[in-house]
């Protein structure tokens, strides 16, 4: 006894080929656009972490650049010049601020660029073995 899909013979017809077609690839779609959004998600994890290792190490700085600069001027000003004292401070905050910089500026990059590199991936080998499945068809 044949079935709702298939014909005498056992084979499905081509309205219901075409409506198994349309649904497979609806639902393809829809799970193509569901790990987009993860990976965007993810993505946008990490530059939310290295925006917050630029804010920490701001934060970070100028909590501390107040009590250190004064302590360790005041420190090194008992062995040289009270300006010469400050400079070294000076360059020593610049070096630590540069680190600070190439840190965040790592994490960053590492979420960049923001698309969704796999789901475009596997979205092109999809469209690949739909467009080798038509043409073996067709053979």
């Amino acid at each position: 006894m044949a079935d709702a899909y298939t014909d005498r013979n056992g084979e499905r017809s081509i309205s219901e080929l075409v409506k198994d077609l349309s649904q497979q690839s609806s639902e393809l779609a829809r799970k193509e656009a569901e790990l987009a959004k993860a990976e965007m998600q993810m993505k946008a994890k990490r530059l939310g972490i290295g925006a917050g290792a630029f804010g920490a190490a701001g934060v970070i700085g100028l909590f501390a650049v107040g009590a250190l600069t004064a302590t360790l001027i005041l420190a090194l000003a008992t062995a040289m010049a009270g300006w010469l004292a400050a400079l070294i401070v000076t360059v020593i905050y610049a070096a630590i601020a540069g680190i600070a910089a190439l840190v965040g500026k790592g994490r960053v990059e590492a979420g960049t660029p923001p698309v969704p590199e796999r789901a475009i991936d596997t979205t092109k080998e999809d469209v690949e073995y739909v467009k080798q499945s038509a043409k073996e068809a067709r053979t």
